[in-house]
């Protein structure tokens, strides 16, 4: 049985994690309101350009119109993957991991992975071939940054290096919820004509020149509202893995505390005894 000055240090150790867990938490819910904005602000946007590629789309022939829309044979495709650079948040990194891996598997493709994030980047580097890593991404977030590297990404797939192009990353839902999101982003898949509603437009200068500028924009819209539905998942999964490491804490330490009393309790009543005892011996002596 552990003696009282190690049950001690054990008290004081618990409750300096505690302090360190709850600072945690308290600092990812404040990145969480600003993260939540930037996502929920750009959805709409990103929902409203989609629409409007799909209605433009159905109004003229898309054989040839645009690159980012041709279907062919798969022997390439490449995976954008978004993690966080950090752990402590949970399943968040191993889920995205773990969906990318059942994605590969048993596959006959050549694949080639985009890294965004060093726990990806970790997880994959040695059995993978990594085509970029970008976790400076988060060091500096902006738009700019995301659509330089997605335009690679780009010019490589109307290169005919890759022949579709994936996004994996968590979308986030609430703080305690994030939903694991495989996407396809190259080729554009768009609905079949048939399902759109048949629409007179008026386009200037026409609907081919608009969708040569609003395809690009959409695709690296899509990527960074990728990233940044990862990065309000990550901080809300990590405030919740913090509030729960916090409760856990707290919880050993109340059972430390009792079995602290309780033994320091069981050694003041053997003093007792043990010096009731010597007494009688004198006496009796």
């Amino acid at each position: 049985m552990a003696n009282l000055k190690e049950i001690r240090g054990r008290i004081t150790s618990i409750s300096s994690t505690m302090q360190i867990t709850s600072a945690m938490k308290m600092v990812s819910a404040a990145k969480l309101k600003k993260a939540t904005d930037a996502i929920v602000m750009l959805r709409p946007y990103s929902e409203k350009l989609q629409e409007i590629i799909e209605n433009v789309s159905s109004t003229v022939d898309l054989e040839g119109v645009s690159s980012y829309t041709e279907e062919r044979e798969v022997k390439k495709e490449l995976y954008i993957v978004v993690t966080s650079n950090k752990g402590l948040a949970g399943a968040f990194n191993s889920s995205v991991i773990k969906e990318l891996n059942h994605s590969i598997a048993d596959t006959n493709y050549e694949i080639e992975i985009l890294t965004v994030g060093k726990k990806v980047y970790d997880s994959v580097r040695r059995s993978r071939k990594v085509y970029d890593n970008q976790s400076a991404v988060f060091d500096g977030m902006s738009f700019e940054v995301v659509s330089n590297f997605v335009e690679n990404v780009m010019r490589d797939f109307r290169e005919g290096s890759f022949d579709k192009v994936y996004v994996i990353y968590n979308k986030f839902i609430n703080a305690a919820t994030q939903e694991v999101k495989k996407e396809q982003i190259l080729p554009i898949a768009l609905p079949e004509q048939a399902e759109v509603p048949n629409t007179d437009y008026l386009f200037e200068p026409n609907a081919k020149d608009i969708l040569e500028v609003l395809m690009p924009k959409s695709i690296k819209t899509q990527v960074y509202k990728a990233i940044l539905d990862s990065v309000a998942s990550e901080h809300g999964a990590r405030m919740t893995a913090m509030h729960k490491a916090t409760d856990n804490a707290e919880a050993l330490r109340n059972d430390l505390k009792i079995f602290y009393n309780k033994a320091r309790q069981a050694a003041i009543t053997n003093e007792i005894l043990e010096i009731v005892g010597g007494a009688e011996a004198l006496k009796n002596s």
